[in-house]
């Protein structure tokens, strides 16, 4: 279970790390911040988190101004010292509202209500994975594709195209020969039938096999440029919203 401590007082901070690890020694902490700034960019990043610890009263301004900003869907235990914003903070994703000094009883009874809540979901999202899992395992992936090379037919394995890319209303694949061919399915149709082990949509009109990337360079906003084997194009992004889980497919 990974959590998360927005709070600008490092010695609440501190207290809630220590109070945490002595009730849910398996948690952990995965990242502490101070302002509301420090969140929305966080939070920005698209990273998941399964529970927040928040301060109402942050060093740039009220954490309510978060949600403002940025979608927040995990749930919240609010710690504060202002008993006049409990109203308002149930209406933002709350399982309780701790009033400083935190309290140890009162800390594990809001932890307690959030495994309640969360319960039927973790077992849902469990079915969900295994079914999916089941599927992965059972489904069957195209091997090769019927190609038209003017008046002539070919049979191209699917192991030997580097990426499938867009042009003009047009799907074409680059096979490890360095020539293209033009499908006639659409790239969504494509990332439908090829391994999603072995190949990753990287934006709208690129879909590459992990033996085509040569070289990856950090880009503008947080992206990633892709130098790709013989392809000329030098400005295949990955989209900013794709990065990290195309890191993790990566990194599998």
């Amino acid at each position: 279970m990974n959590v998360l401590i927005i709070e600008d007082e490092p010695q609440a901070v501190q207290r809630l790390e220590k109070v945490i690890r002595e009730l849910e020694p398996l948690w952990i902490v995965l990242d502490k911040i101070d302002s509301v700034k420090g969140a929305v960019r966080w939070f920005q990043q698209n990273i998941s988190i399964d529970l927040i610890f928040l301060d109402i009263q942050l060093a740039d301004g009220l954490s309510f101004e978060i949600f403002e900003q940025v979608i927040v869907q995990a749930p919240v235990i609010f710690t504060t010292a202002y008993n006049e914003y409990a109203l308002k903070a149930f209406k933002m994703n709350s399982i309780d509202y701790i009033l400083k000094p935190v309290d140890k009883d009162e800390l594990k009874s809001a932890i307690e209500k959030f495994k309640k809540v969360t319960k039927p979901i973790l077992q849902q999202t469990m079915l969900e994975n295994i079914a999916q899992a089941m599927k992965m395992l059972t489904r069957t992936y195209k091997e090769r594709f019927m190609i038209k090379t003017g008046e002539h037919l070919r049979s191209i394995e699917t192991s030997s195209i580097l990426y499938f890319f867009s042009q003009e209303k047009a799907s074409f694949c680059h096979t490890n020969e360095g020539r293209s061919f033009i499908l006639d399915f659409t790239l969504e149709q494509l990332e439908e039938m090829v391994d999603p082990l072995q190949y990753f949509r990287v934006n709208r009109q690129y879909l590459v096999s992990a033996a085509a990337i040569q070289d990856i360079i950090s880009y503008t906003n947080s992206r990633l440029r892709l130098v790709l084997r013989n392809s000329t194009n030098k400005d295949i992004i990955v989209a900013r919203e794709r990065v990290q889980e195309f890191k993790d497919w990566l990194d599998r």
